[in-house]
């Protein structure tokens, strides 16, 4: 199975069975994962900081506020609209002790949950906050999501899928 990383502030969606979108070193961003519920379309977005304060970023990923809906667009592209998706979050830790009242983990969670909210799309599962980095991996046409946080065994956050929704294309 290919494994396309996505770094910090990239975002990356895939339609090839097999494909395995990865998101290492999670500390304070978010790994956002949209998958389609029959598993055949994922998108990963990997989120430095919430808000880009109406500045433009040169990686589309790097701002809540622009990644999820840059993401929104790619899986539209692929023919997935918000209605057919699911979110996974891993990271959102607090890195670093004694930095309270910087918490940007969590300030980055909360960014990528009310987009999230504001499109309709629920949050399926997450791991996140915490002090300890993550990695989190999506395999496309399973859908399934596992995370690894550091020094622990990986888990799966969302098993693969069985089979596609009713009235739902069997890819989207």
């Amino acid at each position: 199975m290919p494994e396309l990383v996505v770094r910090m502030g990239e975002l990356a969606i895939s339609t090839t069975t097999g494909d395995v979108l990865v998101c290492i070193g999670l500390g304070s961003c978010i790994g956002l994962a949209l998958v389609a519920r029959s598993g055949q379309a994922c998108g990963v977005a990997h989120v430095m900081l919430p808000d880009s304060g109406g500045r433009r970023a040169d990686k589309a990923g790097k701002f809540a506020d622009l990644a999820l809906p840059a993401l929104l667009d790619g899986m539209a592209r692929v023919g997935v609209g918000p209605h057919s998706l699911d979110a996974v979050l891993a990271g959102g830790a607090q890195m670093f002790e004694g930095s309270t009242g910087i918490e940007i983990g969590a300030r980055n969670e909360a960014a990528v949950r009310a987009g999230l909210a504001a499109a309709g799309i629920p949050v399926a599962a997450a791991a996140t906050g915490g002090n300890n980095g993550r990695t989190m991996r999506v395999e496309v046409g399973a859908g399934s999501v596992t995370v690894r946080e550091a020094g622990a065994d990986e888990e799966t956050l969302r098993p693969p899928s069985t089979k596609p929704l009713r009235g739902e294309a069997p890819w989207a």
